[in-house]
């Protein structure tokens, strides 16, 4: 049996859409010292051996490639085509001074999306010379893959009324803007060592978990470990937060490494 791949976390933001702080905001998490109250858009990179591979490529990825100092990546896999997941698409292109084309993971529906976003990326005739080429394969819930040894597993889950998708990576999950979830696709998600899933804020909130909803899936998932990510300013203090959380959940932070 093959050995399975040692992967790393590296957390590239774990806010909301907004960031945090949210511009004009007065709320005393925008205003706190403490470095994990500074929350870029959520992203991570899954590492193993030298291969990086990103989930999602936010406003801030160009702050965030240079801030963990990203030499490389073997590609990006996209959750969902909100803002806070693509806006950075642009930014790919010192990547693709060295490689030619990033490859992206991606929905059939997200990949149209994209196409009509960023139409000079996607352009077959007349491209500008240093428009980002990119390599599509497109995914779907129904069927894991591979990438360089790893099996990846796809997760649906419903971001208020639209389907998006979660990633498993071997024996970590990470999940982003998710409300409800099937119990098919939550099969997928046992025997866990780590989950990465969004923790918003305390108050309900119409297409996002909101923190009783997370614990609660985590209680039922029952992963050895589970990481909170993007969050608001309305969850509150990192430091305060994290001492009312379960011996085995964590309020992940920008910059923090699993």
């Amino acid at each position: 049996m093959k050995e399975k791949k040692q992967l790393k976390v590296t957390f590239l933001g774990t806010g909301t859409s907004t960031g945090v702080p949210m511009i004009t905001s007065k709320h005393p998490v925008a205003l706190s010292k403490d470095l994990r109250d500074k929350r870029l858009r959520s992203s991570i990179v899954v590492s193993w051996d030298d291969i990086n591979y990103v989930i999602d490529c936010g406003p801030d990825f160009r702050q965030q490639m240079i801030r963990e100092e990203v030499a490389s990546i073997n590609g990006i896999l996209f959750t969902h085509e909100h803002a806070d997941h693509i806006a950075g698409l642009d930014e790919i292109r010192p990547y693709c001074f060295q490689m030619g084309a990033v490859p992206i993971y991606l929905s059939s529906r997200v990949l149209c999306v994209l196409k009509k976003r960023y139409d000079y990326i996607f352009a077959t005739e007349n491209r500008y010379p240093s428009a980002p080429k990119v390599a599509i394969t497109t995914i779907s819930h129904n069927e894991s893959f591979c990438l360089e040894g790893v099996k990846i597993t796809p997760i649906e889950v419903m971001h208020g009324q639209l389907p998006i998708l979660g990633y498993r990576f071997n024996d970590i999950a990470y999940i982003t803007d998710i409300k409800t979830i099937s119990g098919e696709e939550k099969n997928k998600l046992y025997n866990l060592d780590t989950l990465i899933v969004t923790g918003l804020r305390k108050e309900p909130h119409v297409t996002h978990f909101n923190l009783d909803e997370s614990l609660a899936f985590i209680a039922e998932i029952k992963p050895k470990k589970a990481y909170l990510t993007q969050i608001s300013e309305l969850l509150g203090l990192h430091e305060e937060v994290e001492k009312e959380l379960p011996e085995n959940v964590f309020l992940a932070y920008d910059g923090l490494k699993i």
